[in-house]
Order: structure tokens, then C-alpha cells, then sequence
């Protein structure tokens, strides 16, 4: 059974009464906003993100001695931040950052287009954790392809920044249950959007065909769809 399979099958076990207190109970929100990444170049680097098309938010200085940038991905709560004497971390040491999106395909090409080299589709051998490829949450021997099933969480791509810090895009379409609340869903994009709809209604022809007729309340059916894929819910058949 893959990992995911596992953390799916126990976040939707009732039973699993210390995920259901992790669920349940609420205190001080701690949304993790900033992560630090070391690079030898703030320059360079600062050219490099600005490529991405991610927001430049702040570049901030005192003297020689210090100096701050900021850049957020877009739909991103999290930020990134870079510069000089931020950090102790030696530059490209950092690996696995996790870049979630809803269209593998569409994520490469806009790298691509702006001349960011990016690897090809991969997905993970099963279980395998031991390998010469780089790690990644799936595993460590990476497959060339999407995943066959298109499953999510189960298909990506990988690049770098210019000292090497490694960035993962992992396609996600439906999150593992109790992810994201089934009134809370929200897309970053309108093209995340749009995928969703694509989803739904490439389902609901299928459910049409298993019902034989045309149905008229498509459109309850779609929004039903979608609010129960994004929060990792059984999906309509």
C-alpha cells in the first residue's frame, strides 16, 4: 500500500482518535508565512525568482552588511526570503520545497516559457526509499511520467535555483481528508479553477453514461464535485 493510501485510510479512520483531537481542537493559529532559503548571489537569485513570476514583495538593506528580499509564489500563503547574513545555512543546501499545483503540465510549461528549465513528469516506484535519485516524499527512485492513474499527490517535476536549492511542483487534486474544509473551498487561480470544472465535468459525463439521460441539475452536480474533491470527501458518482 502506498503511503499516501496509508495517511488517506487513517485520517478517515473515526477510530484514529489522535488525528480526530488534532482536528477538532483549536488554538492559537500558527500559519507557517516565511521560509528562509540560502543563496550566494542575492542578485542572482533575485533575478532568478523575479523570472518565476512570483511577487517581489520587500528588498530591504542596512549599509553593506545586510540585506532582505521577499518573494511570494502565486495563490501562495507562504513566502520565501533570501539575502545576505539572513541566514547560517550554506547556499543550495536547502532541498524539497514543495510547490502544490492542480495542472502538472500547465506548471512546466510556464516555467519552460520563460526559460526555466524544469525536469520532466515523474512519479515514484511504490515504497521505494532508497535510491540514487534525489529523495522526494514518494520515494527515492523516480519514474519517468506522470503517475499512470493521474492519482494525487502522485505526480511531479523537479528544478533549481541557481545555487541549487531544489524545488518540487506535486500535482494535487483532491486533498486527503479533513485537508481543507468542505466550506472552505477556495483556488488560488482561475486556472485552478477551471481545471477543477474540467475534472467535474469529464465525471459527469461518465455519470451520465452510468444513468443513461441527460441531467439537468449538472450544475449542482459540478459544485457538489468540486467542494467534495478540493476537501478530500467521497466524490458523487
Amino acid at each position: 500500500m502506498a503511503t499516501t493510501e496509508i495517511d488517506r485510510d487513517a485520517a478517515a479512520d473515526p477510530s484514529n482518535k489522535s488525528a480526530n483531537k488534532r482536528s477538532t481542537l483549536r488554538g492559537v493559529d500558527q500559519r507557517l508565512e516565511v521560509i528562509v532559503i540560502p543563496v550566494s548571489d542575492v542578485d542572482r537569485a533575485k533575478a532568478f525568482y523575479a523570472r518565476l513570476g512570483w511577487r517581489l514583495d520587500a528588498d530591504f538593506a542596512s549599509g553593506d552588511d545586510w540585506r532582505v528580499i521577499q518573494f511570494t509564489p502565486p495563490g501562495s500563503a507562504c513566502s520565501v526570503i533570501f539575502g545576505r547574513n539572513v541566514t547560517a545555512a550554506a547556499p543550495g543546501s536547502v532541498r524539497g520545497l514543495y510547490l502544490i499545483v492542480s495542472d502538472l503540465e500547465a506548471a512546466r510549461k510556464d516555467l519552460l516559457d520563460r526559460g526555466i528549465e524544469v525536469s520532466a513528469p515523474f512519479h515514484g516506484a511504490g515504497d521505494v526509499h532508497a535510491g540514487t535519485d534525489e529523495p522526494y516524499l514518494s520515494g527515492s527512485v523516480r519514474v519517468s511520467g506522470a503517475d499512470p492513474k493521474r492519482g494525487s499527490y502522485g505526480s511531479y517535476a523537479s528544478f533549481s535555483d541557481p545555487d541549487g536549492n531544489g524545488w518540487l511542483f506535486q500535482e494535487v487534486t483532491t486533498r486527503l481528508p479533513g485537508r481543507i474544509a468542505g466550506d472552505g473551498t477556495t483556488f488560488a487561480s482561475q486556472a485552478a479553477l477551471a481545471a477543477a470544472v474540467r475534472r467535474a465535468a469529464a465525471a459527469h459525463g461518465e455519470h451520465e453514461k452510468r444513468t443513461g439521460g441527460h441531467d439537468e441539475n449538472w450544475a449542482d452536480w459540478y459544485a457538489d464535485y468540486i467542494v467534495r474533491e478540493q476537501a478530500g470527501q467521497p466524490l458523487p458518482s
